[in-house]
């Protein structure tokens, strides 16, 4: 089957970098399903993982972590879907990934595609929805249709994750839902997708959230460069408050969250896939849970471009993309 892959980590600007191949087609076992492939998109950690794990022993490495398709068949203990079933998910980081004609996936992590979306436009979702719910109901423990009076700042709200954050938190919370953004055309997107307020993160952020009568948040959801912001994240931060981050951040100096007894929590998607969690499956339902909302109208897409089938050329175009830090939303390619 065809796929693309990588032998070497490489500048994405170089031609090598990201390479048409032919692999052999994977057939499931215990609860995986094959799935045939119909569209992908990429996020910042294809980028990462291409640039930081060197494929050993020559053999290509297929990157890939985001996947709508249609079930092809089953391994024997899969109970949740059948053939012909028209999926989504974001898939496991160690696992030959998603930028192939066929995909194998543990059914436990995969929800049922939004009837309402064709396979492109609902590609841009499945992994930054998963890391967003996570951080605001798991790691934030922020109640279903609560944080009434409390507030969210979202660090990084245009790219994919900001922008599915807010929505989820504008549908299923009370809070004050305040976004940054830098630029005029990232700064409306956020408010578009909902946010109560929008502030630019390359100014003073503390006096731009005085300014909207907020001295401290609740919550702080670091998306991006939370290690450049850290000070003002612990000054802004409310007492006993909680920051979550997904970022990579070279050092933090968590100590200076001690005099607020405010919590710093990570989230990584891939936790429950890479661990077998026993509640791996709670991906499985808040993937099916973000399609009903998809398809009742409350959220949308957050595609902003669509670069055309599955190729080395299209991805490193992709990945080009993504390795700017301009992104506003998703970017997505379908078919092969």
């Amino acid at each position: 089957m065809r796929a693309v892959g990588y032998k070497h980590s490489l500048p994405i600007d170089r031609t090598e970098s990201l390479i048409d191949i032919e692999i052999a087609k994977p057939a499931p076992l215990g609860r995986d399903l094959l799935v045939e492939v119909k569209a992908i998109s990429v996020n910042p950690v294809d980028t990462k993982v291409r640039m930081r794990a060197d494929p050993k022993g020559g053999a290509p490495k297929v990157l890939g972590y985001d996947a709508t398709g249609i079930v092809a068949a089953l391994g024997p203990d899969v109970s949740l879907f059948k053939v012909g079933d028209e999926v989504w998910y974001a898939g496991s980081i160690v696992r030959p990934g998603t930028n192939s004609e066929f995909h194998l996936v543990d059914e436990r992590i995969v929800g049922g595609k939004p009837k309402s979306l064709d396979f492109a436009a609902a590609a841009a979702l499945p992994l930054t929805s998963i890391t967003a719910w996570e951080v605001l109901f798991d790691r934030f423990g922020i109640a279903r249709d609560g944080g009434e009076a409390k507030s969210l700042l979202i660090i990084g709200g245009a790219g994919g994750v900001g922008s599915i954050a807010i929505q989820l938190a504008r549908a299923l919370t009370r809070l004050t839902v305040i976004a940054t953004a830098s630029r005029a055309e990232t700064q409306n997107w956020c408010r578009e997708l909902g946010a109560h307020h929008v502030i630019d993160h390359s100014k003073p952020m503390g006096d731009q959230l005085k300014a909207i009568d907020l001295r401290f948040v609740d919550y702080i959801f670091g998306v991006t460069e939370s290690g450049q912001h850290f000070d003002t994240i612990c000054d802004v931060i409310a007492p006993q408050g909680k920051f979550a981050l997904i970022d990579d951040p070279k050092s933090l100096d968590v100590a200076k969250l001690k005099s607020k007894s405010a919590s710093l929590h990570w989230e990584a998607m891939f936790t429950r896939s890479t661990f077998q969690t026993p509640d791996m499956i709670e991906q499985h339902r808040l993937l099916n849970e973000v399609a009903r909302m998809v398809d009742s109208g409350t959220i949308r897409t957050t595609v902003a471009e669509n670069l055309g089938v599955i190729n080395a050329a299209n991805l490193r175009r992709a990945h080009a993309m993504v390795e700017s830090g301009r992104m506003r939303g998703k970017v997505v390619l379908a078919g092969f």
